[in-house]
């Protein structure tokens, strides 16, 4: 396998000395979809500050590929209500040319808001235009932090599916965090529960019968994903294309495996 993107050893991070990612280890490859779950205050945030190098790490250590360029995408966009900013504006301060803004945002499907203003754009517009600033950079990792806050339901599929969309033509790693579990299942390629330390990851298909999601999420949660699953018609291959029992079953060996390293404290 290639060289990673990013890893993780036994990354640690402490507040007061109380441990807010507690030893997480972690790779990240061109080409993965990582989703990052977990409860408020599990340090979802933290881990992703560790791996954009703005958050000190207590112990352990975050090791990148040389000249790794970053994309990333905040939850919100926050702006001063009075400031007069238009899109072509906004994404001129990333730095990059016009040209690039330009080819950024038709990528993520808002190129004819170039003269909007910001302020008047809707919630899925808004986080588009965050990816497009992101795609900008060229970036060989994504990082997402709830890509899809304050967008409605079909605007979330949407956005997952251009999110997949863009792994797949850029051969960037992606890294997100997200709360929208049932859409999570069916656009990421690995998901990963953390509650301070690693309590299992895997597959999408696989995580929701582990005990240790069940143990944070609820049993009722665990069901409802179970049963998502459970009424799909077909099966998904690693990138999440449909694929035919026979195939399912020539590749069987690359599913049904959770690796769960859950401990209590």
């Amino acid at each position: 396998m290639s060289e990673p993107l990013v890893s993780l050893e036994n990354l640690t991070v402490q507040f007061d000395s109380r441990p807010v990612v507690d030893r997480v280890n972690l790779k990240i490859h061109r080409g993965d979809i990582i989703t990052i779950i977990g409860p408020n205050g599990a340090g979802k945030t933290t881990l992703i500050k560790a791996v954009l190098g703005i958050q000190k790490v207590s112990s352990g250590q975050v090791s990148v590929k040389k000249n790794l360029v970053i994309g990333y995408v905040p939850q919100h966009l926050t702006l001063e209500a009075t400031l007069p900013l238009s899109v072509k504006r906004f994404m001129l301060l990333s730095g990059r040319s016009l040209g690039e803004c330009q080819t950024a945002l038709a990528r993520t499907g808002v190129g004819h808001l170039l003269h909007a203003s910001v302020h008047h754009l809707s919630g899925g517009e808004k986080q588009r235009l965050l990816l497009a600033r992101a795609l900008a950079r060229k970036p060989d990792l994504l990082v997402l932090d709830e890509p899809a806050q304050g967008v409605d339901i079909n605007g979330q599929a949407s956005l997952y599916e251009l999110i997949r969309q863009l792994r797949d033509d850029l051969n960037c790693g992606v890294i997100m965090i997200s709360h929208d579990l049932h859409l999570v299942m069916a656009a990421t390629d690995k998901v990963i529960c953390l509650n301070q330390h690693v309590c299992c990851s895997g597959y999408p298909e696989d995580i929701s019968h582990d005990p240790a999601f069940i143990e944070t999420f609820g049993r009722p949660v665990a069901e409802s994903l179970a049963v998502y699953h459970h009424h799909h018609n077909h099966s998904h291959d690693l990138h999440g294309n449909v694929v035919d029992s026979e195939s399912q079953n020539a590749s069987s060996g690359h599913g049904g495996h959770t690796e769960c390293n859950h401990a209590h404290h």
